[in-house]
């Protein structure tokens, strides 16, 4: 009999669980490991239980109460405090150790926290676990005066929420535009735009230097300085300034971490017979030519796939990574794929409706889309998706393009589904 243990009960710790399960010979033991007090949960539910569409129930990944004990997976409330590779151990905060076979490293990503003094208040809170969201469910009450640090897309998501709970909201970005790792300047600021039509105040270019806790010129439990010298009084402070992999407890092991845990194309890392899946990977993306992390949740599942696969002896490879990304903020979508910046030496066309709050921007490598930007449509994202990831080679499409970045559907028709078929008939 084995053991095959997976640090982090999330959507990638979930979905190996069970395909160890499925395809491991019915005498394996498998852990599925999580420090929190609740159920396997989706941490993208947790928008809409602060919506009130969901009770906490509802961010269960799954519902049956039976479901892991039915599977026989055990279930196990510690945090991981070290590995050691060369024993096949962990050790957790609790005391113990638990030895194993194979291992899984799902442990996901955590909040971070810029250096600002006050950042530990009372009242300030990220909005990551459902303990988050109990706080926030508590502060966040119609009229609340409710300060947000972040305009990316966790940020932007959270932002959703907290306009349907009716709070007079703030946000603060210390980019030029709002969500700027996956929107360019005339995108980011477009949706700046429309957010602030809507009621938000936005402030860009601009950083929370202090929070004060109870000032006495003011009739609020909170002030918030920002660069730009106003202060502003808050009921609640939201800090949504990015995530980062939890991969601290790796610091002594032997497993090579750079951005992420450091995986091949089948999800193993350095150490034979430890594997890592989701938002602490760092797996092969084709567009860019090289590991990134890339913390959405269909990467997660589809690496927690492969690894638990090789986990069990039955090989299977990544077909790489996905960089996709669609918001839908306040009602105004975008999607951002790829290499949405361009590369050098490429080339790239902009076409930007600013009343219609529709823009489009596709770039190029050669004669390959290595990535895009939409804001304003839905039409178009499956075939942008389809081009970008597929490193479709458009040929005399690419000067058509350029010329008319709305002859998407055409350009696709005519050269993705002919390098299908060419492929098919190669194989």
């Amino acid at each position: 009999m084995r053991r095959h243990v997976i640090i982090g009960n999330g959507p990638a710790g979930v979905v190996a669980a069970e395909t160890l399960r499925k395809n491991a010979p019915a005498g394996d033991a498998i852990v599925l490991i999580g420090d929190e007090d609740t159920p396997p949960y989706s941490r993208m539910a947790i928008p809409y239980l602060l919506h009130g569409d969901i009770t906490e129930r509802g961010t269960w990944l799954r519902k049956d109460p039976h479901h892991w004990k039915t599977l026989d997976i055990a279930l196990r409330r510690d945090r991981v405090k070290a590995l050691d590779t060369g024993h096949k151990s962990l050790s957790f905060e609790s005391g113990d150790t638990l030895s194993f076979d194979t291992l899984l490293i799902a442990t996901g990503s955590s909040p971070v926290l810029p250096p600002i003094p006050g950042i530990h208040a009372q009242r300030v809170h990220t909005c990551w676990t459902l303990e988050d969201a109990r706080a926030i469910e508590k502060f966040a009450v119609p009229g609340a005066r409710v300060i947000q640090l972040g305009a990316g897309f966790i940020g932007c998501i959270i932002m959703e929420s907290l306009v349907r709970r009716r709070v007079a909201l703030t946000v603060v970005e210390m980019g030029d535009r709002m969500v700027p790792r996956m929107m360019g300047e005339t995108a980011g600021g477009m949706i700046r735009d429309w957010v602030q039509a809507k009621g938000v105040q936005v402030h860009t270019g601009a950083r929370i230097e202090s929070i004060e806790s109870n000032p006495p010129d003011m009739q609020a439990p909170l002030a918030v300085r920002l660069s730009s010298g106003q202060r502003l009084a808050a009921d609640l402070v939201i800090s949504a300034a990015g995530v980062k992999p939890n991969i601290v407890f790796l610091e002594n092991s032997a497993v090579r971490c750079l951005q992420g845990v450091l995986t091949d194309e089948t999800m193993q890392t350095s150490v034979p017979g430890v594997y890592a899946a989701g938002d602490c990977a760092e797996a092969f993306d084709a567009v860019y030519g090289k590991p990134i992390v890339s913390a959405i949740q269909p990467n997660a599942v589809d690496q927690a796939y492969v690894a638990a696969l090789n986990m069990v002896g039955k090989h299977a490879q990544l077909r790489g990574v996905t960089q996709i990304n669609v918001l839908d903020t306040l009602g105004l979508i975008s999607c951002s794929f790829g290499q949405w910046q361009g590369v050098p030496g490429g080339q790239g066309i902009e076409l930007t409706d600013r009343a219609g709050f529709k823009h489009l921007s596709l770039q190029f490598d050669g004669d390959v889309m290595v990535g895009s930007n939409s804001i304003g449509t839905t039409e178009h994202i499956g075939v942008l998706r389809g081009l970008v990831e597929g490193r479709v080679k458009l040929g005399a499409w690419k000067d058509k393009l350029l010329a008319d970045p709305t002859a998407l559907m055409e350009a696709y028709l005519a050269t993705a589904q002919a390098q299908s078929r060419r492929s098919l008939l190669a194989a």
